[in-house]
């Protein structure tokens, strides 16, 4: 399997991974907890919910790893348009317009087409992605030392860690500022994110967590960045990686102790935690897919990942647990002890299906 037009197919592999989450896998894992119990299939079944507040679970991977993975992949797309000769002023209509793309999208996510302005949410997950990586992208592309991007991340989350565990909102009801009745944060989208918010009185993709996921979409960029760099050894990056997200593990560790880990604020050890992760991840699949040259194996993530958006929007507008039922049932009834796998696994493979579809027409949908 050749590499597409220079691109790293790690990217694309590690994209897929992460998309299979929310495209049918955790089903599976329930499925087979159900046939066969025990306490380790309960854990990871467990691992496939989010986190309320305080915590965090495989499943709280999921969101930011898309957005470190979109940080990776803009160092290489800057690179090509700017050896085409696009200007910087078209860079950033670019950016732009793909955002506002995204925050549509969102809405149409969110069910906006129903017309119930009574159930009206602004806040999403593509909104949010959308926005954290343009404002990353407008600081990466106008920050030449990189060292100083860094400097960036740590003020940053500092800053905001600082906010989270200091300030209390004006209406707080006592004195913790960590919880969400208290929080600053969430007193802000109170306050100023128009329509519904996620759960009631505090939105996970309001305004201000905008500040951490940008750190996040930051630290896609500079790992997308080191891995461009000529001169340097793949097994050296690999290296230099695996060292760096170590050490932004233990920072984690350290700052969940001041700080908790906390999907729904982005809290500044979560940007910590996630980041360390991600950047564990895209090491070792740009070894084994990149490098090493171990491609087979990834086939099935890549057909996912070149078509993510996609398959994320469609998964809310094409019905396919009815297309999953109508070719599965059958099996599903035959093997009542198994039904459940079944039609788990049925609608992985119809979706599955659909992406390697438009692979093999060449179609890949992008914002």
């Amino acid at each position: 399997m050749k590499q597409t037009n220079g691109r790293l197919q790690s990217i694309d592999a590690l994209r897929g991974f992460d998309m299979c989450w929310i495209m049918g896998v955790p089903g599976i894992i329930y499925a087979l907890y159900g046939i066969f119990g025990g306490e380790t299939l309960k854990s990871c079944w467990e691992q496939m919910e989010h986190v309320p507040w305080n915590g965090f679970h495989l499943m709280d991977m999921v969101f930011p790893l898309f957005l470190f993975i979109a940080g990776v992949s803009f160092p290489f797309s800057l690179a090509k348009r700017r050896e085409k000769g696009v200007k910087d002023s078209s860079m950033y209509l670019h950016l732009v317009k793909r955002t506002c793309i995204l925050i549509l999208l969102g809405f149409v996510y969110n069910g906006w087409l129903n017309l119930d302005v009574s159930s009206f949410r602004f806040a999403s997950v593509l909104a949010h992605i959308g926005l954290a990586w343009c404002i990353g992208s407008m600081l990466y592309m106008n920050i030449n030392r990189k060292w100083v991007i860094e400097i960036v991340i740590a003020v940053t989350l500092l800053g905001y860690g600082l906010l989270n565990g200091l300030v209390l909102a004006p209406d707080a009801v006592s004195t913790d500022p960590l919880l969400p009745e208290n929080n600053i944060v969430a007193w802000f989208d109170r306050q100023f994110l128009p329509g519904v918010l996620y759960n009631g009185i505090f939105d996970p993709e309001g305004w201000l967590t905008l500040i951490p996921a940008t750190t996040t979409a930051l630290i896609g960029m500079l790992t997308g960045n080191y891995l461009r760099e000529d001169g340097v050894k793949p097994s050296s990056k690999v290296f230099v990686l695996l060292l760096v997200g170590s050490v932004l593990f233990v920072l984690a560790l350290i700052a969940d102790l001041v700080i908790p880990i906390n999907k729904a604020l982005w809290s500044s050890s979560f940007v910590l935690l996630t980041g360390s992760i991600s950047i564990i991840l895209m090491a070792s699949f740009y070894w084994l897919i990149d490098v090493r040259q171990f491609r087979g194996w990834a086939f099935f993530f890549r057909i996912i990942g070149l078509n993510s958006i996609f398959i994320y929007m469609a998964q809310q507008i094409i019905g396919f647990s009815g297309i999953s039922s109508f070719f599965f049932s059958g099996l599903a009834h035959a093997l009542p002890q198994l039904q459940s796998l079944i039609m788990s696994c049925g609608y992985v493979a119809v979706c599955w299906l659909l992406l390697y579809y438009l692979y093999r027409k060449n179609i890949f949908i992008k914002v």
